[in-house]
């Protein structure tokens, strides 16, 4: 029987649609294999194949060759062999390594939206059509590269995606991956994520010991670079980026107790805090049920018609006043019975004459010694602007009294947390010379001493101690944490998008790359690994995937995917988290 020497017979398999097919001939009592090429032609009794040529016996490094080969073909013949070869002969001096990629982040990234369910539920709510690569892996892509590597949908596209595991984890080619894709990607994904909150919520409620009868409510902004025209949602408001000339938008997120993200909703960058209340409420309960929860919130919520909406619903809630309302309990606050509920806080209770309201005064020692330092700093930088102020108006370089009065509003409109501290007088003398003269109010110097480092909630919760309902509000750090998490380690500002709708499926990316996050951290907890993962991810990220290539002896070159070993420290990690780290994958179908 002739056979065919493989770079013939490769290229005959790309000139022809062909398939290779294995030939099995009984010859002496013995079954022998044999290989052929074939192709398919239609015949008067239907499809047919026929031979092309004969390969002979092919050995396993010839096998291997074939398989590589049609591999890099769109209509690769996946059945092609039915097991990969285990032993081949290698020039060991031909050796080499063509590329190393960071694997161990990547490869937990998906560990994890494996674990979610992530996958699945892309797969039956984003409709592929007859799409090449799946709009399910592009999203992922999205999802994972924000996880391991947070950036712009050009640099993943490309450098990123290319230079990453990521092309040999999903199967799916860099030259697939492209900004156009990826923009695609993000309209795909964005009409679901009403349905996604909700899943999430339900799956992360079957893998961990979750508790939803207290939600934690918080917003934050981020901002735009450029102009964003085409979004109506991008406002100059109050920036908590310290960044005013920008416009921006608002991010309202609702946690639990152990910061595991419920749902979170996007507002006007010029909308006051306390009128997105009554929306968020209304939302969780619509998408989860109005069941017995407790609200926690911060002092930017509260407000009249806030209270009286959270009471007519029989909603409980904790809540942060305004810094104020301490005036009314300075009575309270100087009574010595205080209860410490840890090292350096104390806190104490003052029920509403109609019992159907709690104040819950707290003071902290910590925040008393930061209070103090930012009231004396602001304190002298006023009495440093009045002098100078007075100098100016001796050498006659403020010659009217209504400059004078303008400089000393800036100063302390700059300083207002000790303004009210000072009493100004600015005048003519008699040699209509302006003068300027200020005193300090001991009445306001002593509220100040007396009142720093305190703070107070209101709660319609009167069965609780004053130390339950202090740590219940306490959780609202998760909350700000969240949101730090957001800003530093998936940088979700600034926002380049100008596009409303891309801006939204931006911020969506954000929040499933955070969901990642926490359910690691619930994962280390479980671990008794603490709860940070960012040290676990930056550990495994050292884990690298390279690519070595083994000559064989019929010439033909055999491509391995091999994960380098993890360390002691790795490995301890891994145990510990219940990961099976492979040692190799296998070729990325490109």
């Amino acid at each position: 029987m002739k056979t065919y020497p493989l770079d013939f017979v490769l290229s005959v398999s790309f000139l022809l649609y062909v398939y290779i097919r294995k030939i099995k001939i009984n010859k002496d009592g013995k079954e022998h294999c044999y290989w052929a090429l074939v192709e398919s032609v239609r015949t008067a009794h239907g499809p047919r194949q026929r031979v092309v040529a004969h390969l002979g016996e092919i050995d396993e490094a010839g096998r291997l060759g074939f398989k590589q080969a049609a591999e890099g073909r769109t209509d690769f013949q996946s059945d092609l062999f039915e097991k990969e070869p285990e032993w081949i002969e290698v020039n060991v001096h031909a050796i080499r390594t063509e590329s190393v990629a960071d694997f161990g982040d990547a490869w937990l990234a998906i560990e994890l939206l494996k674990r979610l369910d992530l996958f699945k539920f892309l797969q039956q709510n984003i409709s592929s059509t007859r799409e090449r690569i799946s709009w399910t892996d592009m999203a992922a892509i999205l999802v994972i590269s924000r996880f391991c590597n947070p950036s712009s949908e050009l640099y993943i596209a490309e450098h990123f995606y290319e230079h990453s595991a990521l092309p040999h984890l999903l199967g799916v080619s860099s030259d697939a991956v492209y900004v156009n894709r990826l923009y695609r990607a993000l309209d795909k994904l964005l009409p679901h994520k009403k349905k996604l909150e909700q899943h999430l919520k339900e799956r992360l409620g079957e893998l961990f010991d979750i508790h939803y009868d207290l939600l934690l409510y918080d917003i934050t902004s981020t901002y735009f670079e450029g102009q964003a025209e085409q979004n109506p949602q991008a406002q100059r408001g109050y920036s908590r980026d310290q960044r005013p000339d920008c416009k921006q938008v608002l991010i309202a997120l609702v946690v639990t107790r152990e910061g595991l993200p419920l749902g979170y909703e996007i507002f006007s960058g010029n909308r006051h805090d306390s009128t997105t209340v009554q929306h968020i409420v209304n939302k969780i309960e619509g998408q989860y049920g109005a069941a017995d929860r407790i609200w926690v919130m911060d002092r930017g919520m509260t407000g009249k018609d806030n209270i009286a909406f959270l009471k007519q619903g029989h909603r409980s809630y904790i809540i942060g006043t305004a810094k104020s309302q301490l005036k009314q309990f300075e009575r309270e606050l100087l009574v010595k019975d205080w209860q410490q509920v840890e090292p350096g806080v104390e806190v104490k209770c003052c029920p509403t004459d109609d019992g159907n309201e709690t104040f819950i005064l707290c003071r902290s020692t910590s925040r008393r010694e930061k209070e103090q330092a930012m009231f004396e700093r602001f304190k002298k930088r006023i009495e440093t602007g009045l002098e100078k102020i007075k100098v100016a108006c001796h050498e006659r370089r403020i010659k009217t009294v209504g400059l004078a009065e303008r400089r000393v509003g800036r100063i302390l409109q700059k300083n207002s947390r000790a303004a009210r501290l000072f009493d100004v007088h600015v005048m003519k003398n008699k040699n209509k010379k302006i003068e300027i003269h200020w005193t300090q109010k001991q009445e306001q110097s002593d509220w100040a001493a007396l009142s720093h480092g305190c703070y107070l909630l209101r709660s319609n919760i009167t069965n609780w101690t004053p130390q339950e309902l202090w740590r219940a509000y306490i959780h609202l750090t998760d909350a700000e944490e969240a949101f730090k998490i957001h800003k530093s380690d998936f940088e979700l500002r600034p926002v380049w998008h100008q596009k409303e709708n891309r801006v939204q499926a931006h911020i969506l990316v954000c929040f499933l790359a955070f969901v990642l996050w926490k359910c690691l951290a619930q994962i280390c907890k479980q671990a008794e690994l603490g709860n940070e993962p960012r040290k676990i991810v930056d550990e495994l990220k050292h884990i690298r995937l390279t690519e070595v290539i083994l000559p064989t002896k019929q010439g033909v070159e055999f491509k391995l995917h091999c994960v380098s070993s993890p360390d002691k420290y790795q490995k301890i990690l891994l145990q510990r988290l219940k990961l099976n780290m492979p040692s190799h994958i296998k070729s990325a179908k490109m």
